[in-house]
């Protein structure tokens, strides 16, 4: 299978990890050969409750026995979107109460950047730099990492980058301004948090000139920072907020969320404004439904912060400079990059799945499912500390 893999699979980069999945269960990924691995990433963000959440999979089964997909998103009124999109409004500010559902994180950046041009009559976005919010073109021209998108320009113009957490820089957002996109906690760039009130500030300069902010909660959001949105741990309300990731409990989803008068504006003039086949499919809306209940049920959101300082407690070496972050969203800040890689590597054949972030070399992942035990918790630690004990004398 693994030479097939690289034959006839499209490839992200130049050297996969290239592991050889048998099955996941709860906080573990075991390979064809039974050996097990203690998840300590989550798909990146992505499975909230661990693998195959007993909940997520009931969801789908009974799901899959009534229909499946019958009719382009919008059209025919299905339960699972409905109430996937009641239960994201009842647990979102007064203002968030209209749902799109999508497929993905980056579609949803899409809609949210359509919406916003929309309300706005406005062309001109500001965005940050060292920014991710996903890699279709709309979104690649909001995220502002050149070396990402030098090999496809051109992109789609308008968008001027600002430095995150810079109060001088807010002098860019003026009345030509449609709209600023933020990750809530800045998440390629190094788990970089708002500082000094600087999310307030940006919404404060929006509403001065008529903007709009969206917030990027595709990781923050959904329990993992600690709030069912991770722009509460900031005392900030956005206009449109965007989720993804967490949200489908290991399956492909996405969402835009803002008020209904300025959702109701994609539906006329023109007709079809955003429009999409397979948003909210019934199976992914259900896993998503089951995931969300399950999450506010189980106090996962509470969890993750008492989590978060387990960890803390758990990972003290002199090779670790600093860990950013919040939550169960954490990154391990080392001297060097090569450090940081072959820590990774090292911890992925002793059984522990860490990973890389996007543009700080230095860092090593740390989003763990939201039901990870705390004997699991102190167990990858271990093996984080043990790793670097070996990488540091060699």
């Amino acid at each position: 299978m693994k030479s097939d893999f690289f034959k006839f699979q499209a490839q992200t980069t130049p050297h996969p990890l290239a592991i050889e999945i048998s099955h996941a269960k709860g906080s573990y990924i075991y390979n064809t050969s039974g050996k097990k691995y203690l998840d300590f990433v989550a798909g990146v963000s992505a499975n909230s409750l661990g693998h195959n959440h007993p909940e997520v999979t009931k969801a789908i089964k009974k799901q899959l026995d009534n229909y499946t997909h019958v009719m382009v998103y919008g059209e025919f009124i299905q339960k699972p979107q409905v109430e996937l999109c009641k239960i994201l409004a009842e647990n979102s500010p007064e203002n968030l109460n209209s749902v799109y559902l999508t497929n993905s994180g980056t579609e949803a950046t899409e809609g949210a950047l359509k919406l916003a041009k929309r309300v706005t009559q406005r062309s001109e976005i500001i965005a940050a730099k060292n920014s991710y919010h996903g890699n279709t073109m709309g979104s690649m021209s909001v995220s502002g990492v050149e070396k990402q998108n030098q090999a496809f320009r051109p992109l789609i113009p308008g968008t001027k980058f600002i430095a995150f957490n810079c109060d001088y820089c807010l002098n860019n957002i003026t009345s030509k301004t449609a709209a600023v996109i933020l990750e809530t906690i800045q998440g390629g760039a190094g788990f970089i948090q708002p500082q000094n009130n600087y999310l307030q500030k940006v919404a404060q300069k929006c509403k001065a000139v008529g903007a709009l902010l969206i917030l990027d909660e595709i990781q923050t959001g959904i329990g993992r920072t600690g709030k069912f949105w991770g722009f509460e741990n900031y005392n900030i309300i956005p206009d449109i907020v965007i989720t993804g990731k967490g949200l489908g409990g290991g399956m492909p989803i996405g969402a835009f969320i803002a008020s209904f008068k300025m959702m109701n504006l994609l539906k006329d003039n023109p007709k079809l404004g955003h429009i999409s086949t397979f948003a909210g499919h019934p199976l992914i809306a259900a896993a998503g439904l089951a995931t969300a209940k399950t999450i506010l049920k189980e106090n996962l959101i509470l969890e993750s912060l008492r989590k978060e300082q387990l960890l803390r407690h758990h990972l003290q070496h002199k090779a670790i400079k600093e860990i950013r972050g919040k939550g169960l969203m954490l990154a391990v800040i080392l001297e060097t990059p090569e450090l940081a890689s072959k820590t990774i590597l090292t911890c992925l054949e002793k059984g522990l799945i860490l990973f890389f972030l996007l543009f700080e070399q230095k860092a090593m992942r740390i989003t763990p499912p939201l039901t990870i035990s705390d004997d699991e918790i102190i167990e990858g630690c271990k093996i984080i500390l043990q790793v670097l004990d070996e990488v540091v004398k060699n």
